[in-house]
């Protein structure tokens, strides 16, 4: 799905953490006229059951869980564009597909929150957030996939030493963590991180 395929590639760019420009992740561009959608009165609905696209960037600066210090980094960084990355899916079983957005830095591309949005009553709200930077969430096979890397002493940006991804399921109103996978990254010959492959 393109909604997939956009997180897998915003994903591999978050994880180079590079800063060589490009458009990068989808971007949902500035909050419009239309921004009534933004607390999901009644977003406007496609022919694709039941997805129905938001304002993200407008929805991100209305939710006073969101954190001042995200709402800052929350701005254009070429033209109009916004470093945010969008994914529908379905992930609480609500009416319409849940919303997961995730907002990365100008400089680096690095995650800096994280968030899902569930349709309650024609409402988008906000039912999980992680501003554990760098972190990155995705919609893995009805999961919640959530990664946060982790660096050791003297890594640079570019080359963390590996990560954990922890798999979140909906239970009893609320997400519930499961067991984490922790990755480590290989290291080079002279023992230093190596930089996480762009693909």
């Amino acid at each position: 799905m393109i909604a997939v395929g956009a997180a897998l590639a915003a994903l591999a760019l978050f994880l180079a953490a590079c800063g060589s420009g490009g458009t990068g992740a989808r971007d949902e561009g500035p909050a419009h006229a239309s921004a009534a959608a933004v607390a999901g009165a009644s977003p406007s609905a496609s022919a694709f059951g039941k997805f129905r696209r938001v304002d993200a960037v407008a929805l991100l600066k209305r939710d006073p869980q969101v954190s001042p210090a995200v709402k800052r980094e929350l701005k254009p960084c070429d033209g109009d564009d916004y470093q945010v990355d969008v994914s529908y899916g379905d992930l609480t079983d609500a009416p319409v597909d849940d919303v997961v957005i995730n907002v990365m830095t100008c400089a680096d591309w690095v995650g800096i929150g994280s968030y899902v949005y569930r349709d309650d009553k024609g409402v988008f709200k906000n039912v999980f957030k992680s501003e554990e930077s760098p972190v990155y969430a995705e919609i893995d096979r009805g999961t919640l996939s959530v990664t946060r890397q982790y660096y050791e002493q003297d890594d640079p940006i570019s080359s963390p030493s590996g990560d954990v991804v922890t798999p979140y399921t909906w239970k009893s109103g609320r997400f519930v963590p499961g067991k984490p996978t922790r990755n480590e990254y290989g290291k080079s010959a002279d023992g230093s991180p190596r930089p996480v492959p762009a693909t």
